[in-house]
């Protein structure tokens, strides 16, 4: 019977790749040594010294890959005998998985119902790239400016604004107390800064609102259309959501009691209706109220683009209204940028603490040093001078492209009154299919968006969002001739 060999070579090693993160190589290069046979259970390998001199590679390299794999039980090391394949390694094709196969197309692999149910919502909240008639996009060299990087690099350089642990899921008191003296200046809203709690942004405050106010099969009214990133924290929560059409005065509250008049909230962007542009009338706002009052049901409030009127003061909150059944969302996205990432929820004070709670599971707590900042910015003066001239300049650019579409739309397109937002919206005829030309647009490099998607019933009504904001004149006057191009061709 031949003798086994007490120490052997590996070929196979001398292959590696040395360039870069040679322990690792070296790793997995003994690992698939042992997967397919070349070393077998019970062998000895080479001492780390003659191995690595070997290899040309440092000794402490080779100590370190036979220390994981021996943490691992592909190796085993005693004293006086060296290191060896672990004996125990007996069933070969269970030391290392088999390889992957090609990766499937998400058609043809068998997808769990949720992921089936997220990948559109992924698609559809995907933003657009900076090009003319993006939505939200900041105007460049506006957002952030020259006093929210002074602030920033004044704030940062303080240890207040770096701390080393977890903070209160509700936000920095600092910023809750400079949101709520905003919100009450600007917005009329009643609020302590104990209701206040910070968010990423308006879509996480919907969740929340979503997470807190419903259960699974509760009936909800939604605007129709709606806002995308809505609708989609709806079907994921599992409630019933009945569309509610608007009109020219926003959401109809009469037919909302005929659809549904025991729903446990309603969902609203009462100052400058997404996507439509309306806004909420009074007698609506009363009526809506009423509702709330009666049936002891919520008002879920995203106060969209309300600093940004350009006729008169923008409209009061209807939180102001009626502090205890209203839930108010706010965001710094559209008026500074959108990366910030920061907005806030004013919750009824009984109600707080479980927002509180909402927060801390989805993800703790917002960046501190950004609080910080913002709260600064916003305590010092600066939040609200930076509104001011950011509404003059957005109406200087919506009414450069009014007059400019107003001379080159063809027959059947209209603008929807308006003035209000960093968008307007362009109803098409009802033939027209918005989708298949905000794709067309988006190859010539336009980002328009069509809004019959956002409709729940059918047959939606075509039309196109044009954000403003970001886009000097020039370049919108250019953008509308683009644009009437394709829209010409599609007539």
């Amino acid at each position: 019977m031949s003798k086994r060999r007490a120490t052997i070579e590996i070929p196979s090693l001398h292959g590696i790749d040395r360039s870069a993160h040679v322990g690792r190589r070296l790793a997995q290069a003994l690992r698939h040594a042992i997967a397919c046979g070349e070393l077998r259970p019970g062998e000895r390998l080479p001492s780390t010294r003659s191995l690595a001199a070997s290899l040309k590679i440092a000794r402490g390299t080779v100590v370190e890959a036979f220390d994981q794999l021996t943490a691992e039980g592909y190796l085993e090391a005693r004293v006086g005998a060296g290191t060896r394949v672990a004996a125990a390694l007996t069933d070969m094709a269970s030391v290392l998985p088999p390889p992957p196969p090609a990766p499937a197309s998400a058609e043809a692999m068998e997808l769990p119902a949720p992921a089936a149910r997220l990948m559109p919502i992924a698609r559809a909240l995907t933003p657009h790239p900076p090009v003319p008639f993006a939505i939200a996009v900041p105007a460049s060299g506006i957002a952030p400016d020259d006093n929210w990087r002074r602030v920033g690099n004044r704030m940062r350089a303080s240890r207040r604004a770096a701390p080393a642990g977890y903070h209160d899921p509700m936000g920095v008191l600092e910023l809750r107390i400079a949101i709520a003296d905003h919100v009450r200046r600007a917005r009329a809203v009643h609020c302590e800064p104990e209701q206040v709690i910070v968010t990423s942004g308006t879509q996480q405050g919907l969740y929340m609102a979503g997470r807190v106010l419903l259960s699974r099969d509760d009936p909800v009214w939604s605007e129709d259309p709606a806002y995308p990133g809505l609708t989609a924290v709806l079907d994921d929560l599992g409630v019933r959501t009945h569309r509610i059409p608007v009109d020219a005065q926003g959401i109809n509250v009469e037919r909302g009691l005929e659809l549904c008049p025991e729903a446990r909230a309603a969902f609203v962007t009462p100052s400058h209706q997404y996507p439509v542009g309306m806004p909420l009338s009074m007698a609506r706002r009363n009526a809506l109220i009423a509702w709330a009052e009666q049936n002891r049901a919520w008002i879920v409030e995203d106060d969209y683009d309300s600093e940004l009127r350009y006729a008169g003061h923008p409209f009061p909150s209807m939180q102001g209204l009626r502090p205890s059944r209203v839930i108010y969302l706010g965001t710094f996205s559209k008026v500074l940028f959108p990366s910030l990432r920061l907005g806030y929820v004013i919750a009824p004070a009984p109600l707080a603490e479980a927002f509180a709670g909402a927060r801390a599971i989805l993800d703790r707590h917002s960046p501190i040093s950004e609080q910080h900042v913002l709260a600064a910015y916003i305590r010092e003066g600066y939040f609200e001078a930076h509104i001011r001239r950011i509404r003059g300049l957005y109406a200087e650019r919506r009414a450069v492209l009014l007059a400019a579409l107003e001379r080159v739309l063809p027959e059947g397109c209209h603008v929807q009154p308006s003035d209000q937002g960093m968008h307007i919206l362009l109803w098409l005829p009802k033939e027209a299919d918005d989708v298949r030309l905000a794709g067309r647009a988006l190859s010539a490099g336009l980002a328009v968006r069509a809004i019959s998607p956002m409709y729940g019933a059918q047959p939606a009504r075509p039309g196109l969002m044009l954000g403003f904001g970001g886009f000097p004149q020039e370049q919108l006057q250019a953008a509308v001739a683009e644009l009437a191009k394709l829209l010409h061709r599609s007539s």
